[in-house]
């Protein structure tokens, strides 16, 4: 969404570079704690107090509160019910829809819990919604934050008693590096524990207690997709520093989970209401963060458009554009206060990137505007840089490349000079993407309905993924099924 991230952006690997494409899409059930937030929060607060800052930060994170009457309505009952059969029906807990297509759901320990619209664009029924929210609320009853909290602070105290007591940072610096590995460990045990819990409770509020193991799956084929993608592997890579477990093991414990659970005679899953719900929401980027449309970035509200190299996928993650390529190619694209008075050359030989040899600056214009280039070498990674200085403020693009020869730099420079001020009538024609739900007739097939996807590519995946369909699925007539429009 280019927000600004401050005054100095420092890069020193292409993994920071491309930070945000290496999170798998998945639950990330944040724990942090807001400061000393006790178990139980007050509901009415003043606009002062740690958890009225930290939700204010999180909006502010992930583009704000979606509003949607509808859909607060079903998911406050939806809570309410949840929360009677929880471990902790004596919290009061609030649930906030945020304005970001990441899929993502985490809660504080005062009872705050936070879904965005990308998760809920993923689910199919009111049980996986259930599921996610009985997950979370799971986390609160358990103390995980607060579990957390202590053990981060034990991981750095152990840290400093070694590196300063015994004066030996290198040792230091090694039990840092085991204790954080205790902590992913600690991190997925929580996220395993809030499943059991979160599996039990759905069971006790009377929904079907496979939808948790149903919503991990399709967050499984999300991220394969999303993978496939950006040029990754089709399945979900382990990672053993991960906070989170890997899909297909919460699938398989969330599965014998429900079996155990004592569910009522007809659990409940709720499809058509969700659907109902979630109809017409904003699907992917929101007009105020601009949009990705192939290999385009489009912002209509600040009025400029830029397109990064053929073959290149862009994802408009939190706080930039990130992009993948052929040939071991990336990119990122932000912006940046700079003060009119220091040449945009400048920031970028000093301010923009550490452990590099940055070189080659030259004050240009990009289509009329004042701009830099520069070019950066790393040990591994070559960089071509570029500020261009739009508005009030400078809109940064790093390219890397393993090989920067003339015909990819050259590549670059011409996406460089595709930024440009955005016509009038370019700014009305492009919409938002939303969810439509339709009824299939008799004769549609899933190629039928996938063509009238408005995505660029992989129309047949992404629609058995937004509807858990398996590819030998037959499409039912009279049946209700998601699909993505303008």
């Amino acid at each position: 969404m280019v927000r600004r991230v401050g005054s100095v952006l420092r890069f020193g690997v292409l993994a920071v570079l491309l930070a945000g494409l290496a999170a798998c899409a998945g639950l990330e059930s944040s724990t942090t704690s807001a400061g000393l937030v006790p178990t139980v929060a007050p509901r009415v607060v003043g606009a002062d107090t740690p958890t009225r800052r930290e939700h204010s930060r999180i909006l502010a994170a992930y583009g704000g509160a979606y509003q949607d009457p509808a859909l607060d309505l079903l998911l406050s009952e939806v809570s309410a019910k949840v929360s009677t059969a929880s471990d902790r029906p004596d919290i009061a807990y609030r649930i906030t829809v945020l304005n970001s297509p990441s899929i993502n759901a985490f809660a504080l320990p005062t009872g705050d819990l936070y879904v965005t619209r990308g998760l809920l664009a993923l689910a199919s029924d009111t049980s996986e919604i259930a599921a996610v929210i009985a997950h979370e609320m799971g986390h609160v009853s358990a103390r995980h934050a607060f579990d957390r909290a202590d053990k981060e602070r034990e991981a750095v105290l152990v840290s400093r008693v070694v590196s300063d007591v015994l004066n030996d940072p290198e040792a230091g610096a090694t039990s840092l590096a085991k204790s954080r590995l205790e902590l992913a460990r600690f991190s997925r045990e929580q996220e395993l524990e809030a499943d059991r819990i979160g599996v039990r409770t759905l069971a006790k509020a009377g929904y079907d207690p496979y939808g948790a193991s149903r919503f991990l799956a399709a967050m499984g084929r999300n991220a394969a997709l999303r993978a496939a993608s950006f040029g990754g592997g089709e399945g979900e890579k382990v990672d053993f520093m991960s906070s989170h477990p890997a899909t297909p093991e919460r699938v398989e414990r969330a599965t014998t989970a429900a079996k155990d659970a004592q569910a009522t005679s007809k659990p409940e899953r709720d499809r058509d209401r969700f659907l109902t719900a979630i109809e017409g929401m904003v699907y992917g980027d929101d007009p105020a963060q601009g949009f990705v449309r192939g290999n385009r970035f489009i912002h209509p509200v600040i009025g400029f458009v830029f397109e990064a190299p053929p073959g290149f996928n862009l994802e408009n993650a939190s706080e930039s554009i990130v992009g993948i390529g052929q040939n071991e190619t990336a990119l990122r694209f932000d912006s940046v206060k700079v003060p009119s008075g220091q040449p945009i050359g400048q920031h970028l030989a000093t301010d923009l990137m550490t452990g590099v040899e940055v070189s080659g600056v030259e004050e240009v214009t990009v289509n009329g505007f004042p701009a830099a280039l520069a070019v950066a070498r790393g040990r591994d990674w070559n960089f071509r840089l570029a500020g261009i200085r739009f508005g009030s403020d400078v809109y940064r693009i790093v390219y890397a490349a393993r090989q920067l020869t003339p015909e990819i730099d050259a590549q670059f420079r011409a996406s460089i000079q595709s930024f440009r001020r955005l016509t009038s009538s370019e700014g009305t024609s492009v919409r938002p993407q939303r969810l439509a739900i339709v009824k299939a007739k008799a004769g549609d097939t899933m190629q039928s309905l996938a063509a009238r996807m408005a995505t660029a590519d992989r129309q047949i995946e992404r629609f058995q993924v937004l509807n858990e369909l398996a590819p030998e699925a037959q499409i039912v007539p009279g049946g209700r099924y998601k699909l993505i429009v303008e």
